[in-house]
């Protein structure tokens, strides 16, 4: 492929529809109306099908938080797939158990299963289709977290099967912003990203700008209330080579 057009279909990487298996799972009535408030700002039927996520997949959750798109992986991938939810152990003081319990704990979402391990180490108990993360990348350069960046996307690299992908979706940065590990503003420039997980043996497959707001000002907090629910994001597709 040429150059114009590798830059071509990287555009358009985006723009596959979803299919009946994420739209059934997005009407699931077992979804919180919380959960369905949300999905005209997350967009999540385009964000599965930019994944590729259909009935079989099996998908990694890298740190799911609540399970707003546990959930919609669990009823996509359907009886056939599974779910793993990636999550470091909690703290011992730890006042409750992480929210993702008890969404593996519901009957509705027999097919999750939460994987508790380090992030730089962490093994699912069968390779994956799909890893995801979603507003989480930036996090891994916290200064508190103590993480070797490079160690996490390799362990991320070894979870995936050859061919599977890794989407990243996160609040983007200033082009040009050095990685914050104070993280001030919860958000990273997408081409740090992209050259950190590239470093890891993936390629770079594309991006979906359906997330995209040049309207933001990159230099507000992501939860200040004039950019909260409406930030420029990003969405990177990276393909384990087979």
């Amino acid at each position: 492929m040429s150059v114009t057009g590798a830059a071509l279909a990287q555009a358009h990487a985006g723009h596959a529809a979803p299919n009946a298996a994420i739209t059934a799972a997005l009407a699931d009535p077992a979804r919180p109306a919380a959960d369905r408030e949300r999905d005209p700002n997350r967009k999540p039927a385009e964000m599965l099908a930019f994944a590729g996520v259909g009935l079989g997949s099996k998908v990694a959750d890298f740190i799911p938080g609540g399970g707003y798109f546990t959930r919609i992986f669990a009823k996509a991938v359907g009886p056939t797939g599974k779910v793993y939810a990636i999550i470091s152990p909690p703290p011992a003081n730890a006042p409750n158990p992480p929210a993702i319990r008890a969404v593996a704990a519901d009957p509705a979402y027999g097919n999750i299963q939460v994987v508790e391990g380090d992030f730089q180490s962490f093994t699912v108990p069968e390779p994956v289709d799909v890893v995801w993360t979603s507003q989480n990348y930036h996090d891994l350069h916290q200064r508190r977290r103590n993480l070797e960046v490079a160690q996490v996307n390799k362990a991320i690299f070894n979870a995936l099967k050859p061919g599977g992908v890794f989407i990243v979706l996160d609040h983007a940065a200033k082009a040009g912003t050095p990685v914050d590990p104070d993280d001030a503003l919860h958000r990273i420039d997408p081409a740090a990203v992209r050259r950190e997980v590239e470093a890891a043996g993936f390629k770079f497959e594309g991006e979906s700008t359906v997330l995209r707001n040049a309207g933001d000002d990159h230099s507000k907090n992501v939860f200040d209330p004039a950019v909260r629910g409406k930030t420029d994001q990003f969405v990177y597709k990276f393909r384990k080579p087979r």
